[in-house]
C-alpha cells in the first residue's frame, strides 16, 4: 500500500504541478518588484510625475486630536493601488504565458499511434474465406 502511495505521489504530473507552484510564486515576486520599482515610476513620470499608489478619493478626512494622535483614520477609495494591481496582473499574465509557451515547446510530441489491426468483421471474413477453400 505504501509503495502504491509513493508511486502516486511521485508521478510526473504531481511533480510538474509542484514545480509550477514554486516557480509561479518566485516569478510573482520578481514581477511585483519589476512593476512597483521600474514600470510604475516610468508610467508616473509620463503621467506628470504622479505616483499611482497615492491616488485616492477621500470619503472622510482623518480626525487628528489636539495631541497629534489620529482619532479616526481617513476613509478613502485607493484607486491608484488598484491601477497598480491591474498593471501587475497584465505583466504577470504575459510572463506566465511566455513561460508556458516555452515549456510546451520543450515537450516531446507523443509517439505515433500503432497501426490499427483488422476489425472483427475483417477477421471473420478472412476465416470464412479460408474455410471456403
Amino acid at each position: 500500500m505504501l509503495k502504491e502511495f509513493k508511486n502516486f505521489i511521485l508521478t510526473g504530473n504531481v511533480i510538474d504541478f509542484a514545480v509550477a507552484v514554486i516557480l509561479a510564486g518566485a516569478v510573482g515576486l520578481v514581477v511585483n518588484g519589476f512593476v512597483a520599482d521600474i514600470i510604475m515610476p516610468i508610467v508616473g513620470h509620463f503621467a506628470g510625475g504622479v505616483d499611482f499608489a497615492d491616488l485616492k478619493i477621500v470619503l472622510d478626512e482623518a480626525v487628528v486630536g489636539a495631541d497629534g494622535v489620529i482619532a479616526k483614520p481617513e476613509n478613502a477609495i485607493r484607486w491608484g493601488a488598484w491601477v497598480n494591481a491591474i498593471v501587475n496582473l497584465l505583466i504577470v499574465g504575459f510572463v506566465m504565458f511566455i513561460i508556458v509557451k516555452a515549456y510546451n515547446k520543450t515537450k516531446t510530441p507523443p509517439a505515433p499511434a500503432a497501426p490499427a489491426g483488422p476489425t472483427a468483421e475483417e477477421l471473420l471474413a478472412e476465416i470464412r474465406d479460408a474455410l471456403k477453400k
